[in-house]
């Protein structure tokens, strides 16, 4: 009881916290996130994955053909840090699942002993039914439906935050749009094959490993979307 009410305590303060900090904005459209590292968007830990063996190229310093380049004169796709490139994002998703399950068993047991040699009359009445008369029934009807769809356009310029050993690139990048009182926020992270980048410099977000793509927005209307702090307090503590 004590911890609970703990645990209650702690969670009013928070969101008295939240409320001071919502009543400080009534009026205010909602600030911008300053620029920053755009290494730091996800954290900074560095991306760690397997790695090949490394190979030795042959040197070409006198050759005009440059490895990895498209062209005889300049490659300006992105391939080291620092270097800005665009990501398209194209997503247009949709699901429809329908499932439907049903199981019914009976079964009965007689075996034919009248009062069971008479020992149900020394029982007093205690028991429901003849003792060699048993049986069993249930049943169980389970049905499910998902129907999704999900439709995003969108492009934003990412930057590489670092190279890895296989010349892979990590990328991330962040877009704010503020209209009146509402921040909209992309964000977007992951790895991409220097191969991959087209000639004008535009890659695929399918084409981005361990992408990492959030799309929402904060302000007035994305508050009033929300639960009150009270209502998910209580659907974390009411168990049934």
């Amino acid at each position: 009881m004590f911890r609970a009410f703990g645990i209650l305590i702690i969670a009013l303060s928070l969101s008295a916290c939240g409320t001071f900090d919502r009543i400080k904005r009534i009026g205010k459209a909602p600030e911008m996130t300053p620029i920053e590292n755009p290494a730091n968007v996800y954290g900074r830990k560095p991306v760690v994955m397997p790695m090949p063996a490394m190979a030795h190229e042959a040197n070409t310093n006198n050759s005009l053909w440059r490895t990895g380049a498209r062209t005889f004169f300049n490659d300006q796709r992105a391939k080291q840090i620092g270097d800005i490139l665009t990501v398209a994002i194209h997503i247009d998703d949709s699901a429809s699942v329908k499932n439907t399950t049903e199981r019914k068993r009976s079964s009965g047991e007689d075996s034919n002993l009248t009062n069971f040699f008479g020992l149900e009359n020394h029982l007093g009445g205690i028991t429901p039914g003849s003792l060699t008369n048993l049986g069993s029934t249930s049943n169980n009807r389970g049905e499910g439906t998902v129907d999704r769809s999900e439709s995003v356009d969108l492009t934003v310029a990412a930057v590489v935050t670092q190279v890895l050993p296989n010349q892979n690139l990590v990328i991330a990048g962040r877009q704010e749009v503020r209209i009146n009182h509402e921040v909209r926020e992309l964000l977007i992270s992951g790895v991409v094959r220097p191969e991959d980048i087209a000639s004008d410099n535009v890659i695929e977000h399918t084409q981005i490993a361990e992408a990492r793509i959030s799309y929402g927005g904060r302000g007035t209307l994305s508050d009033v979307q929300n639960p009150r702090y009270g209502q998910e307090l209580y659907d974390i503590l009411f168990p049934f």
